[in-house]
């Protein structure tokens, strides 16, 4: 079970929600107005809207994050946000509760992990948690053992590696386009792409496109 927090605990001011279903962000936007008076709590149901908003408010400092969002895949946006505010709180509320899942979040950099539909008491005590400087887990939580679970983090901790226009770029990739499609889609020169798929294999320590590939599916190989 996750200790308890210290009763003296200073929240972060502003936090950002980052779900697809509009009545989710509600109802947790809620459950956070619950738990403290934040001076603003902004909503984004993509990736990249939370990016962007990240870029817009500097001060925030708790991000609630669902996984399953329409522009990117497994952990990548876990992994990506952590990159853009490595200072932030974030905490994971997903559907996907199981014990790997919940381990490879904390390993991608989430401060904890709340099973997307608990009880508003849950996310207070998460949120509490988390900004005493604690992990926060769900009950019954226990971290798994195995050698795919070592090749998960082994690939998380390189994906963490690139910046995110190198993510962006990687995650088209994965989706099968070339060079020249990546170009029209980021409006960049095809060179330009051609330099950072050059530097993302390097990062990753891989030789070719398909192995980029590779590490990117055996980062999210948990949630299917």
């Amino acid at each position: 079970m996750t200790p308890a927090p210290a009763t003296d605990i200073t929240l972060p001011a502003r936090a950002l929600v980052v779900d697809d279903h509009p009545l989710f962000c509600d109802a947790l936007t809620l459950t956070l107005q619950s738990i403290s008076d934040f001076d603003a709590i902004h909503t984004a149901g993509s990736l990249q809207e939370a990016l962007d908003q990240l870029d817009a408010d500097s001060e925030i400092g708790l991000i609630v994050l669902d996984l399953n969002l329409p522009d990117v895949n497994g952990l990548d946006g876990l992994v990506r946000l952590r990159v853009k505010a490595p200072r932030a709180l974030v905490l994971v509320a997903s559907s996907m509760a199981e014990n790997a899942m919940i381990a490879h979040a904390l390993k991608a950099g989430a401060n904890g992990f709340v099973p997307k539909h608990a009880q508003s008491g849950v996310f207070r005590r998460a949120v509490e948690t988390v900004a005493s400087g604690q992990s926060f887990v769900p009950d019954g939580y226990i971290a798994p053992v195995s050698d795919q679970q070592g090749d998960c983090e082994d690939a998380l901790t390189r994906l963490a590696t690139l910046t995110n226009q190198q993510a962006r770029i990687l995650q088209l990739v994965c989706e099968g386009k070339l060079n020249k499609q990546i170009a029209f889609d980021l409006s960049i020169a095809e060179t330009t792409v051609k330099a950072h798929v050059t530097a993302i294999m390097r990062k990753l320590g891989v030789h070719s496109r398909t192995q980029a590939v590779l590490v990117a599916q055996e980062a999210r190989f948990a949630s299917g």
